[in-house]
């Protein structure tokens, strides 16, 4: 006996009634019959609408960067799951995800095709088994929070395992819109909360009863209202004098060549860097631009370890004596090997050092190395696994407090709490993209961009963005863009940016809103669960019999 569902599926024929009738245990006729008949396409048409919701999604993010699309993706697979088979549900989930992840990450082509199709598979089958759990909150009658609850757990789950890699965060597709704001108040957890609520409610109004439309048709209403309504909020409550530094980002820019190997010539790339900031430095003595107090470089701006390879060393040194100013380079130290920022001071050289905590699968480590080992002679490419640090580094730069975070650790929400946490007044992401960009796609270092953007807005600190190529950008505390760069080009950016340290309620909050969903989920999943066991009880008839 299949599953039924207050969403009125039988799964076979019996269930069918008249136009216009209601079924047992039913809904009335729909809002709008073509739009719910999402959720009864045939199997052969399903499988497009689940494609077409996935990829949707995708076109929230950039690089097209279209927002107000996100909240259509909870919509659609809401409406793709209500009167399904658990079964079904997986494969509906599975192609949601694949259609939603492939393009989100093809960038990563670029790095090696086994590593795109590895992670965009894994996400997308962690993404199809949590569709299941979607599907059985649909029996419940307040299932539109359950499920946008869900969402929230979905991502945490996504945030941890398999990989750890925190791509496709509806908030994270927000930073370009006005409800980007609300991660001030409860940081990514609630705006993504918020997003997939809009869309659930639009889909429980598409699917609701004739005789009681006010209802959904109110909730939708609200619900867009109360998510866009993020604009109006006063999320950078600024003195009336903060404390403010000149910062500069330096692109140096690295050889584009479409094989890797031409890439990592880590000589010319520590050399650009340098000459980008003896520029720098000639035009601050010129007048032409102010004093920058502190500098930053990117991820692998240096990738031979100063300690062993004097030109570099020297190249490094003179660069920092040129400028006259602390300089945060991007190192790759060795013995064990390890992504470190470091600070360079002109007095005494290289100083303090933060050693990057999460490291990059199939970048800085490579999954399952064994066995992809029999299949590709890629993981050549990264013959050992780099070593994690383990605790929190905030440089002190004179009124500065910097908190460095690297490359895609910025998608980590305990990672920037926990420098904000430790007095950070300043944030920086140091980033190389080269790697990602080789055949002009985008899609990585914008992606990053934004979310540099919405940490801004979540903590009210400035952020300044140093990549190897590009983009670069300085991001003032409400998420705006102060400065930045193209791609593929050498630049130096300058901006002067206060140095806040008021605590915004998603500061103070931390984690609890994610674990306040994850618990919402839990509990209504068990509510669901107790419901459809329920249902696959047997009925007995008038005559004694028992329905099948």
């Amino acid at each position: 006996m299949a599953l039924t569902s207050t969403d009125g599926d039988t799964g076979g024929e019996a269930g069918k009634t008249a136009p216009g009738a209601r079924a047992p245990g039913g809904p009335y006729p729909p809002l709008h019959p073509y739009l719910s008949r999402l959720g009864r396409l045939s199997p052969r048409l399903a499988p497009l609408g689940a494609v077409a919701g996935g990829v949707t999604l995708a076109a929230s993010f950039p690089p097209v960067g279209a927002w107000a699309l996100a909240p259509a993706g909870p919509a659609v697979l809401a409406l793709l799951l209500r009167g399904r088979r658990l079964r079904a549900a997986f494969m509906l989930g599975l192609l949601f995800g694949l259609a939603f992840f492939l393009p989100l990450l093809s960038w990563l082509t670029n790095l090696a095709w086994y590593a795109w199709v590895a992670l965009a598979v894994a996400e997308a089958l962690v993404f199809a088994v949590l569709g299941v759990a979607q599907r059985l909150l649909l029996y419940l009658r307040a299932w539109p929070l359950a499920v946008a609850a869900w969402w929230v757990a979905a991502e945490a789950v996504r945030d941890r395992w398999p990989y750890a890699f925190p791509w496709g965060r509806l908030a994270m597709s927000q930073a370009g819109g006005p409800a980007v704001r609300w991660v001030a108040v409860g940081g990514p957890p609630l705006l993504s909360f918020l997003l997939a609520l809009t869309g659930t409610t639009i889909a429980w109004a598409l699917t609701s009863p004739a005789r009681h439309r006010l209802l959904p048709a109110l909730a939708v209403a609200a619900t867009a209202g109360l998510t866009l309504a993020g604009g109006l909020l006063p999320v950078d409550p600024q003195p009336a004098a903060p404390p403010t530094a000149v910062v500069a980002a330096v692109q140096g820019d690295v050889p584009h060549a479409r094989d890797l190997p031409a890439l990592l010539r880590a000589t010319t790339v520590t050399a650009n860097h340098a000459a980008a900031t003896r520029h720098l430095a000639v035009r601050v003595s010129a007048g032409a631009e102010p004093a920058p107090d502190l500098v930053v470089w990117p991820e692998n701006s240096t990738d031979l370890d100063p300690r062993l390879y004097p030109d570099v060393f020297a190249d490094i040194a003179s660069a920092v004596a040129a400028v006259d100013r602390p300089v945060l380079v991007g190192e790759v130290l060795q013995d064990p090997q390890r992504n470190v920022g470091q600070i360079w001071t002109p007095s005494q050289g290289p100083g303090p050092v933060y050693v990057k905590r999460q490291l990059v699968p199939f970048g800085e480590y490579i999954p399952f190395r064994g066995l992809l080992a029999h299949v590709t002679s890629l993981v050549a490419l990264q013959p050992r696994d780099f070593t994690a640090g383990h605790r929190v580094v905030v440089f002190h730069v004179g009124q500065i407090r910097l908190g460095d975070v690297i490359c895609y650790e910025v998608g980590f929400d305990n990672l920037v709490a926990s420098d904000v946490g430790a007095g950070a007044n300043l944030l920086a992401m140091q980033t190389n993209d080269a790697t990602f960009e080789v055949d002009g796609q985008r899609g990585e270092t914008l992606q990053q961009l934004g979310m540099a953007r919405v940490r801004a807005v979540e903590y009210d600190r400035a952020v300044v963005v140093a990549s190897t190529t590009g983009v670069s950008a300085i991001i003032a505390p409400d998420g705006r863009l102060l400065a930045h760069s193209g791609t593929w080009q050498q630049a130096v950016l300058e901006a002067r940016v206060p140095l806040l340290t008021y605590r915004t309620l998603a500061a103070r909050a931390g984690a609890w809103p994610e674990y306040a969903a994850v618990a919402l989920t839990l509990l209504a999943l068990a509510c669901a669960i107790t419901i459809a066991l329920r249902r696959r009880q047997p009925a007995p008839t008038r005559d004694g019999d028992q329905l099948s």
